[in-house]
């Protein structure tokens, strides 16, 4: 009873504590996306006048839309690079025994350890000793390289849960190892592979340490707005952050869909078991 009453006590402080947690993370996004509807700009809070004016400006603003497409066509890529060897590299980890694997396992996490710029310098050192010109290209191959990372976690994590008696099953009636890859170890591994997609998409249309490194010409959409806030925050920066913003949560709600209905399934699945 005591305790109780005591940890009644606390829940107004506890309720209080999290609304200031929630409020210094999110008000920041609120006033933002306000500021990218206020007629006179980013001075004046709260804004009097809203107006569309700041979206009407932003799609007629050619670099921006550009530096979307190359940051889209760079994270489209980079998403098929990562899953293709971060699968490669959790199957091994999973499924082979060869010597070093323990240091295997670490050194594929060290991008997730070593510091951006770390990570940018050296890809720029390997793309000026073998002579390749700076471009999209090598941002690809640098995003790539620095979120395989992300893949092989994710990815060996979905094997760890995979029920191996189905690839037995599948490889006692005959089917090929390929086959039973294709048929049964990659459909169970969907959830993973949408997981592990979409945060490699989201890092690589965030990354700007390794893209600083590794650019060209061509400006990506973090390098662009990066380089017009040197010369001051500008409403229509404010527009494309809500946009990105809108996209980020449309992004995780399909996310939380899919991983709903696939969860559901499941779990229809074992009840229909005998």
């Amino acid at each position: 009873m005591k305790r109780s009453s005591q940890l009644n006590r606390r829940s107004p402080l506890l309720a209080i504590y999290a609304l200031l947690v929630f409020a210094f993370l999110y008000l920041p996004i609120v006033v933002l996306i306000l500021y990218s509807f206020n007629r006179d700009g980013v001075g004046g809070f709260p804004p009097k006048h809203l107006t569309i004016a700041w979206y009407r400006l932003l799609f007629t603003d050619s670099a921006i839309w550009d530096s979307v497409l190359n940051s889209l066509l760079v994270a489209a890529a980079a998403v098929v690079l990562s899953l293709t060897l971060g699968l490669l590299a959790a199957l091994a980890l999973d499924r082979a025994t060869f010597p070093g694997k323990s240091i295997f396992r670490r050194l594929v996490l060290l991008p997730l350890i070593l510091p951006g710029i770390i990570t940018g310098l050296s890809l720029l050192m390997f793309a000026v000793l073998r002579g390749l010109p700076l471009s999209l290209v090598t941002v690809l191959l640098g995003h790539g390289t620095a979120l395989i990372s992300v893949a092989t976690t994710e990815l060996f994590a979905g094997l760890q849960k995979i029920d191996r008696a189905q690839e037995e099953a599948s490889l006692d009636l005959g089917a090929t190892p390929w086959q039973t890859f294709w048929r049964v170890t990659l459909p169970n591994l969907k959830l993973s592979l949408i997981a592990a997609g979409l945060l490699i998409f989201t890092l690589s249309m965030d990354e700007i340490a390794v893209t600083f490194f590794l650019i060209g010409r061509d400006n990506t959409l973090p390098l662009e707005i990066w380089a017009r806030l040197r010369r001051g925050i500008t409403p229509e920066i404010n527009a494309i952050s809500t946009l990105i913003f809108a996209v980020s949560v449309i992004l995780i709600l399909v996310w939380y869909q899919i991983r709903t209905r696939t969860t559901g399934k499941e779990a229809h699945e074992l009840l229909e078991r005998p």
